[in-house]
């Protein structure tokens, strides 16, 4: 690949343990990065991108301002219906499995919930005054 340009980004992370991490992404050519679907993000190659507002122009394209909650990237555009449609699948897609993840810590957390209460009606830990 010579002749072509890299670039990379460092981006400093703090997960929900405190620990921090350093992510280096090496970014393609902007050519290349132009090519890709409405969802992933242009500067950060997240699949995280959305839309902030959206109307409808003429000829079935839509003028769309997207934004990467990842890095902060935004841009305004002008897109297809069919460009329109794939985005919207991914936010349908990006929903379904967040629904999914809510569900499975909704029932983790209900499991350590009886967890303890069990353990408290095990060592008299409930009273009736309790209630």
């Amino acid at each position: 690949m010579e002749g072509r340009a890299h670039h990379h980004s460092v981006h400093r992370i703090v997960l929900p343990s405190g620990r921090k991490i350093e992510v280096v992404r090496f970014n393609e050519g902007l050519a290349e990065r132009a090519d890709r679907p409405l969802h992933i993000c242009r500067n950060c190659a997240a699949p995280l991108v959305q839309p902030l507002s959206w109307a409808e122009t003429d000829n079935d394209q839509w003028e769309l301002e997207l934004m990467c909650p990842n890095c902060n990237w935004s841009m305004t555009g002008v897109f297809n219906q069919s460009e329109v449609e794939e985005l919207e699948d991914r936010l349908e897609e990006g929903l379904s499995e967040m629904l999914a993840d809510l569900h499975r810590l909704a029932q983790a957390n209900m499991t350590e919930e009886v967890e303890r209460f069990i353990a408290a009606l095990d060592v008299n830990g409930i009273l009736p005054e309790d209630f």
